[in-house]
């Protein structure tokens, strides 16, 4: 009996060739792992003879990077969202002051509690006047990030806070969990619930699609005003926590401490494939991102740049973070 008329799945559809498969490719979701990648092998060979490869500064990459990656975990709903939070390094000054003065006051608990209510304040005022007055926020956060550096500034008089609280330190960047540095273990949980809610809540949900497109969103019934409230105050208590992590690994508050770090945040979020625009969002990419720039400022200290020629390399990497952004 004859099969003639039988259709075979080969049949059915004609085969892809690789040159299209690259063109669907989206590739700018996998640049910064490629880019990690070539960067790593770049310094490995050039930096072989300086100790780049040895565990002890492989360590040190990520320790450096945690309190960037923190930051940058809280910074991803905000971008996602199609918000941006410039006051997150000040927010970190003002909370390491807080703490720092609040531990010597009063102790431990207190001392953490001021330091988080620094994030919760000024979350709340930012998101307040985003959501509410309908101010945009690059505008509001700009003003914040002055106002939380000044405040820092102002009530310690521009000098800095001794920490003597052992189990502070210990507990905020001072301290080995195990062979793992207290530092990497913070940016680890932070990275592992950030990627959780993003991708597998209801809230992350309603985050990117309000970053996408906050009128279908609204006409699906979210409350975009609420969501833009939610992740400004995300971002103001996460500052918080690492202007604590700063606290602790260098044992005192200083207004100083964070200084410039809402720049390296943003570079990361968006080397790390997070839409500029909203509407997508990717907490591993961002924890990436952040290796990325500590890896290259690592390799440019071990190369003997000054700190000028790495605040250009800096700046160009920030410039190269835009140019690459997800268009959609």
């Amino acid at each position: 009996m004859s099969n003639a008329n039988t259709i075979t799945p080969r049949d059915t559809a004609a085969p892809r060739n690789f040159g299209t498969m690259l063109k669907e490719l989206d590739w700018r979701r996998y640049v910064i792992y490629i880019g990690f990648v070539v960067v790593f092998i770049f310094f490995a060979i050039l930096l072989r003879d300086q100790g780049f490869l040895s565990p002890q500064n492989l360590l040190n990459i990520f320790r450096q990077t945690a309190t960037i990656t923190v930051i940058a975990v809280g910074m991803t709903y905000v971008i996602s969202c199609a918000e941006i939070d410039l006051s997150v390094g000040s927010v970190a000054g003002l909370s390491s002051v807080c703490t720092a003065m609040a531990l010597s006051q009063w102790g431990l608990v207190p001392g953490i509690l001021a330091g988080l209510a620094v994030g919760l304040v000024v979350g709340s005022i930012n998101g307040a006047l985003v959501s509410l007055l309908g101010i945009p926020s690059f505008l509001v956060t700009l003003g914040m990030l002055g106002i939380a550096a000044g405040v820092a500034q102002w009530i310690t008089a521009s000098a800095p806070q001794p920490i003597l609280n052992d189990t502070f330190n210990m507990l905020f960047g001072s301290g080995d969990f195990g062979p793992v540095p207290g530092l990497v273990v913070w940016s680890a949980i932070f990275v592992a619930i950030g990627a959780v809610v993003l991708n597998r809540t209801k809230f992350g949900r309603q985050v990117l699609a309000t970053g996408g497109n906050r009128n279908a969103a609204e006409f699906t019934g979210i409350n975009t005003k609420r969501i833009k409230f939610q992740v400004l105050l995300i971002s103001g208590t996460v500052a918080s926590v690492a202007g604590m992590l700063y606290a602790g690994r260098l044992q005192s508050g200083r207004f100083q401490w964070g200084s410039g770090d809402e720049l390296s945040a943003i570079a990361a979020v968006i080397l790390g494939g997070t839409s500029l625009f909203g509407g997508f969002g990717s907490i591993i990419g961002t924890l990436f991102g952040a290796l990325l720039i500590g890896l290259i400022n690592n390799g440019l200290i071990l190369a003997g740049l000054d700190s000028s020629q790495q605040q250009v390399v800096r700046g160009a990497i920030i410039i190269l973070a835009v140019a690459l952004a997800r268009k959609k």
